[in-house]
């Protein structure tokens, strides 16, 4: 039996395990994907294990998806320039890392028909997860990205990294209640609204004032399957979005990459909505 492992601390509500053995199942793949609880410190010992023939290797997601990049051989041209993995191959006995973020990302985008061409788009989180999302919005054509991020040092990282591919603007908390409403898109990329332990939080990272006035509002928190921030989205007329669509796109991909056959897209929504469900 082959193996497929998802690296993530925490990682007790990742819905990935479930949608990718129904997929595999569906093609009779012989091959099994769990989600490994992996802390920081023990990310070295977890990535060797990969190498093994048994294999094809890798999901990565918070907080991992930086700091994984130099325990690999090889990086794909896309990688390298988001500057973050959320994928893992392996080759032989190399190990390759891919960010299939950014394509998952653009098309749960189209699923939200919002369009986006010469707009303001304020991000909020500049982690592995923002930094996919950010490269993807910049290559799309948007007028502005707004970049909001808990630790400033990090968002200017960003912003540097990016210079050549548009204009990025770093803002701090008091800066948010004029971007917001003036802003045709909000996506949260951080982890504040995420359930803890099954535990509903009622976080959000930005408050309602502070929403746009019109256009929508994308969570890539998924437990809860509608946060406060979409919640109140909601409430004020705009579209929103959780993070399922992306986690399913971009599994996808992560899917076709390992074993060469066309992923079973609608298989592994549905699937991902159950689980979400239950």
């Amino acid at each position: 039996m082959m193996r497929v492992m998802l690296f993530a601390y925490p990682a007790w509500h990742s819905l990935s395990p479930a949608m990718h053995n129904a997929a595999f199942a569906s093609l009779g793949l012989d091959a099994r994907y769990t989600a490994r609880e992996v802390p920081p410190e023990a990310l070295p010992e977890a990535v060797e294990e990969l190498r093994q023939p048994d294999c094809w290797g890798a999901n990565v997601t918070i907080p991992h998806k930086e700091s994984i990049m130099g325990l690999l051989d090889a990086l794909s041209a896309e990688a390298r320039a988001v500057g973050s993995v959320n994928t893992i191959v392996r080759r032989g006995s190399e190990l390759e890392g891919h960010s299939t973020d950014v394509s998952g990302f653009l098309k749960a985008l189209a699923d939200l028909r919002v369009d986006l061409a010469g707009r303001r788009v304020l991000l909020l989180g500049a982690g592995g997860a923002g930094r996919a999302v950010a490269y993807a919005l910049l290559l799309s054509g948007i007028g502005e990205l707004v970049l909001h991020n808990r630790t400033r040092e990090r968002a200017e990282r960003l912003r540097d990294d990016f210079a050549g591919l548009g204009e990025i603007r770093v803002i701090g908390d008091e800066e948010l209640c004029e971007c917001g409403p003036r802003s045709q898109l909000v996506i949260n990329s951080t982890s504040v609204g995420m359930m803890r332990e099954g535990v509903r939080t009622d976080e959000t990272p930005l408050p309602a004032g502070d929403l746009p006035k019109e256009g929508a509002v994308v969570d890539l928190v998924y437990r809860p399957a509608e946060t406060r921030l979409l919640r109140e989205a909601k409430a004020a007329g705009l579209k929103t979005q959780n993070g399922l669509p992306m986690l399913v796109y971009q599994g996808a991909e992560s899917f076709s990459m390992w074993t060469g056959h066309t992923a079973p897209v609608e298989l592994m929504r549905r699937e991902a909505r159950r689980m979400l469900a239950s």
